[in-house]
């Protein structure tokens, strides 16, 4: 199994990139894969979607010391690990707000995270906000009419209510081919000189074909050959991960 991964700058965005990504181990079996994109007309709407990647990280972090210490560690479904994740990082942005007094307008991302056992190779998608999946060939996008759902809306919500409202749920069984993103993977444009006359599918380039595959920075060279050959480049800031096998 081979996980890459790539995040640019969209080229209307000047400052910073409201984008970001996780890939970590969630104990001893499962991977943890994530994609945030910050809301552009939120404050310092690149600090939410960094926040949240950095509280991952501290969730797989201590999942491995509970792991270590507790052998007769209780076992969860891959969805019952997706809900206790989904908790930890909700209480985790209450006191990180609670501590900083920030405004929920600073706490503004999407979410789209991926949870995989690598044992039973059962695994789980859950989409809060818009983005696009791919899992072994089966698009799904969702799109929310550029309102998007963001994590901060819910911080003061009952979590057993919040997470049974949602909607946007994947569950499947082992991996060929998959990929998530946020949505700037819909806004790749024709800004730069091309040398290639032909037309290319974006997605399907960046998401089934495997030029490349056996090089890890697989992902960052497509996106420097559709620049380059076809004077492709998002216009709005774009983060992936894909995970072939």
């Amino acid at each position: 199994m081979k996980i890459y991964s790539a995040i640019q700058i969209g080229d209307y965005h000047q400052n910073n990139c409201e984008d970001n990504l996780y890939i970590g181990e969630y104990g001893k079996n499962k991977i943890l894969c994530a994609v945030m994109d910050g809301c552009t007309t939120a404050l310092e709407s690149h600090f939410a979607s960094t926040l949240v990647g950095k509280i991952l990280k501290k969730i797989c972090v201590e999942k491995g010391y509970k792991e270590f210490i507790e052998q007769n560690d209780l076992q969860l479904n891959i969805e019952e690990n997706l809900k206790s994740i989904l908790r930890d990082l909700l209480n985790e942005l209450k006191i990180v707000k609670n501590q900083l007094m920030l405004d929920s307008k600073e706490l503004l991302t999407t979410l789209i995270i991926m949870l995989f056992d690598k044992n039973n190779e059962q695994g789980i998608i859950l989409a809060i906000g818009d983005g696009f999946v791919n899992v072994n060939g089966e698009i799904t996008e969702f799109e929310q009419d550029n309102k998007p759902d963001y994590l901060g809306f819910h911080l003061s919500e009952d979590f057993e209510k919040f997470y049974n409202s949602q909607k946007q749920k994947i569950e499947f069984n082992k991996i060929t081919d998959l990929s998530i993103s946020t949505d700037g993977i819909f806004t790749f444009e024709k800004l730069v000189p091309n040398k290639s006359k032909e037309e290319i599918n974006v997605i399907d380039f960046l998401t089934t074909e495997k030029t490349n595959w056996e090089k890890d920075e697989m992902l960052n060279l497509k996106l420097k050959i559709l620049e380059n050959e076809f004077g492709l480049k998002p216009t709005d800031d774009f983060s992936i991960i894909r995970i072939t096998k």
